[in-house]
């Protein structure tokens, strides 16, 4: 969840966002839904609907999760293989050059 909370919003105490602010149009039984499930979690309204946007744009964005852990696994040191690298030496060494 760690993603998520990079590009959430952190409200102050006052709980005004710091984002865009929008209006949507949900049905009734939705907002209720969305309404228990944030005051169970302890969260705004707006963090709840936030979260969601990212959750659902993760999933359906395939590209920005591969881009996000390239990021990641670019960021990561590289670490010999033993294997590889002692497999390679073996070989290169029956070659005839």
């Amino acid at each position: 969840m760690k993603a998520c909370e990079d590009v959430l919003w952190k409200l102050p105490s006052s709980r005004y966002t710091q984002g865009m602010k929008t209006a949507i149009s949900v049905p009734d039984n939705v907002f209720e839904d969305a309404d228990r499930l944030a005051e169970r979690l302890a969260k705004t309204r707006s963090q709840l609907y936030t979260e969601a946007m990212v959750e659902y744009l993760t999933r359906h964005d395939p590209d920005t999760v591969t881009e996000r852990l390239n990021v990641v696994l670019d960021a990561l040191p590289e670490q010999e293989d033993r294997f590889v690298t002692e497999t390679s030496r073996s070989i290169l060494e029956r070659v005839d050059w």
